[in-house]
């Protein structure tokens, strides 16, 4: 499937896979995968476990083979190189540092690798290390590193041998979250800094819209949508995307009219309209996000009324859950802490007709 992409980044094609299929025991995993991005831009691929992220980074890197399909990086057809002659940095999600080496021989392992004495490397090693600010770590083993530190060490590693394009197969999983957030914002003004291509593989969906300029939405082995984050947030391309780029409301309804791109659709709490367009007769799935809902009324948009199932205080916002049947979902967020409003009472949800998701019931995953 080739990838939707709204934003557009001109006609570079700093790396191109083209046509990549994989196949397990059998069992294909990734059929005619094709992704492109330019040179500068920091992509994320994002999804769940098992969707192909992680084997679509393992391709491009070398480190898995490709049963059919190219890979092609620079203007260079890498497809059938192996990862040391590729130029393409990895840091891997546990680091992958050797115990046994200091900080500053962890750094040099890739220059020494590809021939430079020990003379050469102590000038980039320091560069890297100070990029990373670690410098003063240098003598230090590893072991006796944080987390966070051994990241930065992972990082400096992967950017002294001045790759062609950075890898970073969820590099920041084993930190807390005061810290990850932290990592992401260094690491990406660092990257951008630089001047550096960059493929981000995370499940993290706040990560990867944190950190990219563009993100692909993977599932099953395809990219369901990629676009800048933005666009996957306010447009989402499926409802697959739609539930795992942030939360939304969900009604499952029926299509009972449609004129001049707009539709009116039956569900089991009432009529909505949507600008869609859709055949009148189809089933299909009404998603909006949460915060775009409120209380108060809006001219000529949507008002559903809805029995709290929940109201949940958090913060800067306090969400507002009604009672949904199976497979749908009724969400309101409010700005701020607000009081009075208790399970079992009777509130009607309101947002413009703009802000209505539609998708085809076929569009399922």
């Amino acid at each position: 499937m080739q990838p939707a992409t709204e934003t557009s980044y001109g006609d570079s094609r700093y790396l191109d896979v083209v046509a990549v299929q994989k196949a397990f025991r059998g069992v294909t995993v990734m059929d005619q995968m094709n992704f492109r991005m330019a040179r500068g831009e920091l992509v994320s691929l994002l999804g769940p476990s098992g969707c192909g992220k992680t084997t679509l980074l393992r391709i491009i890197a070398g480190l898995m083979t490709a049963d059919q399909g190219s890979v092609i990086l620079s203007g260079r057809n890498i497809t059938a190189l192996p990862p040391h002659r590729r130029n393409v940095s990895v840091v891997f999600q546990n680091y992958a540092l050797f115990p046994h080496l200091s900080v500053a021989e962890n750094v040099a392992f890739g220059l020494r690798a590809r021939g430079r004495g020990r003379a050469e490397t102590a000038a980039p090693v320091r560069e890297a290390l100070a990029l990373v600010r670690m410098e003063a770590f240098a003598d230090r083993p590893v072991a006796r590193l944080s987390g966070g530190q051994q990241q930065r060490v992972a990082v400096a590693r992967a950017l002294v041998v001045q790759p062609d394009l950075l890898l970073l197969d969820e590099p920041f999983s084993a930190l807390d979250r005061k810290l990850r957030e932290t990592m992401q914002v260094e690491l990406k003004s660092l990257l951008r800094d630089r001047g550096i291509t960059a493929i981000f593989v995370t499940h993290d969906q706040e990560e990867a819209m944190a950190v990219s300029d563009r993100i692909a939405v993977m599932n099953a082995g395809r990219i369901e949508q990629f676009a800048d984050p933005s666009m996957l947030y306010s447009r989402p391309a499926s409802p697959f995307v739609m539930d795992f780029v942030g939360l939304s409301t969900r009604l499952a309804g029926k299509v009972l009219a449609a004129e001049g791109g707009r539709v009116r659709i039956a569900t089991r709490l009432g009529e909505l309209s949507a600008r869609a367009r859709v055949p009148v007769g189809a089933e299909v799935l009404v998603g909006v996000r949460p915060e775009l809902v409120g209380l108060d009324p809006v001219p000529g948009g949507n008002r559903i009324p809805v029995t709290l199932e929940d109201v949940a205080v958090l913060g800067a916002k306090t969400v507002l859950h009604g009672r949904a049947a199976p497979g749908e979902r009724l969400m309101c967020e409010l700005p701020g802490i607000r009081a009075g409003f208790a399970r079992g009472a009777e509130v009607a949800l309101c947002w413009p007709v703009e802000d209505t998701l539609v998708y085809e019931a076929s569009h399922e995953p």
